[in-house]
């Protein structure tokens, strides 16, 4: 299955790359993450509770990336595991280009999905695959493109 979308954030494209590194701010972004672990700087473990149609599964699994471009993007690779559930796969080439003061994201996943979700229906998968995507890049786009908190004044 393949999923692909675009996001302008209002901030540098440094500041979109360092967060797309930074694993608490993935951690807040990811639909259904419990916990994010950088190993090195290219590898990360992951715990993620999703509920695909009927089927709810905790997947536990690795990610990598690859072909990393500072500040222009990466391309990062996982799978996870979901015990009974099945096992989730796939990648996505993330890049990032300056038009105008914003920064444009622009995603492209490749997914597969096997075992008792993949019994799903590709037709449910798909859709749910795209939610999340959305879900993960409009939170990181809001999170990242946020103005900083203001001080509060002191009388």
């Amino acid at each position: 299955m393949d999923i692909k979308g675009e996001y302008r954030i209002a901030a540098p494209r440094e500041k979109v790359f360092a967060a797309l590194n930074d694993p608490e701010v993935l951690k807040a972004c990811i639909p259904g993450c419990e916990s994010l672990d950088k190993a090195s700087d290219t590898e990360m473990s992951a715990k993620v509770r999703l509920r695909i149609g009927p089927v709810s599964a905790a997947f536990s699994g690795k990610v990598t990336l690859s072909d990393v471009d500072p500040p222009n993007g990466y391309k990062i690779t996982g799978e996870g595991q979901g015990g009974v559930a099945g096992f989730a796969k796939g990648g996505a080439v993330v890049k990032l280009a300056d038009d105008g003061g914003v920064t444009v994201l622009t995603y492209d996943v490749d997914a597969q999905v096997g075992g008792k979700i993949a019994q799903i229906g590709a037709r449910l998968i798909q859709g749910t695959a795209k939610k999340l995507a959305d879900q993960f890049f409009g939170k990181f786009a809001e999170s990242v493109g946020a103005p900083p908190p203001v001080a509060a004044e002191s009388a």
